[in-house]
């Protein structure tokens, strides 16, 4: 198999010879933003609301937008082009570039290191979908950013590894006894037919996909609560949702050593994981 190929910086270059140089601040401080777009039989999903969002995270800190977003499109087009697989996931990556170590912005301009690669995109096994999947709780202990899309993912990279040790798909993370998000994803919950997630907020990152949950709900007639959700109500919910751009949405049935409604996969999960597979196909 050919090695895959990445673009950094302006060229196109084999995955194992793309290099940065130490100095450059996302190396050295996590000084950078990513985003990450999935694609289905070639075509990106919701390119406009991942690009929108990198934007903002790369205006948040300051970064100068390298590409218009005519540029980005055709780049990551390239990038996809250079790859067998019809469905993608492709990882975008910005950092401020490379300067002499200082915690502070350098003072001279510096040019942004862009990288670019993707791979096959793997989802959630036919067994996970039916079945549900289990979650463990956990404190949230990360920055009070966490609407930027950083590159600086040590808490996130935490709460991931508590998960694994735990043999659960996710941690879900609580800050002073109110519901933020997982690890990697958002969560949702519903009691007596009503969805309701966290509100969009600095304690969240607000994916692609609660812009597009809103939207099913809308055209499915759910009814759907954005606001502060407390511990007790997500362990006594109906169900628990997870949604992200690798998951897509994924039903929790069981949270720590406490199952979730009836144990199996609920009725909006449902509703929504179909809504979601027609907006794929559009």
């Amino acid at each position: 198999m050919n090695e895959p190929l990445v673009y950094l910086n302006g060229e196109m270059t084999p995955l194992s010879e793309a290099k940065i140089p130490v100095l450059d601040r996302g190396f050295i401080f996590g000084d950078g933003i990513y985003e990450v777009i999935p694609v289905y039989q070639r075509k990106m999903f919701r390119a406009d609301q991942h690009l929108a969002r990198l934007f903002r995270s790369l205006a948040a800190i300051s970064i100068t937008n390298p590409h218009s977003k005519e540029e980005w499109l055709a780049l990551i087009a390239k990038v996809m082009a250079a790859h067998e697989e019809d469905d993608q996931m492709v990882y975008l990556q910005v950092t401020r570039g490379v300067a002499k170590r200082a915690h502070a912005f350098p003072k001279d301009e510096v040019t942004p290191t862009v990288f670019i690669m993707t791979n096959p995109i793997v989802l959630p096994t036919a067994a996970a979908r039916e079945n549900g999947v289990a979650c463990v709780s956990m404190e949230d202990k990360r920055w009070l950013r966490c609407e930027i899309k950083s590159i600086s993912l040590l808490g996130n990279v935490l709460a991931a590894q508590n998960a694994a040790e735990n043999d659960a798909a996710e941690s879900i993370q609580f800050r002073d006894g109110y519901l933020t998000e997982a690890s990697a994803s958002n969560v949702w919950i519903v009691k007596d037919g009503v969805l309701m997630g966290p509100p969009k907020d600095n304690l969240i990152l607000e994916g692609i996909r609660y812009g597009l949950i809103e939207e099913l709900c809308a055209a499915n007639n759910i009814r759907l609560e954005a606001r502060r959700i407390t511990r007790e109500e997500v362990f006594a919910a109906d169900e628990v949702m997870l949604s992200s751009a690798t998951k897509e949405v994924l039903a929790v049935v069981k949270l720590d050593d406490a199952v979730v409604g009836n144990g199996k996969p609920g009725v909006v999960y449902h509703q929504l994981y179909a809504a979601y597979q027609e907006a794929k196909a559009a």
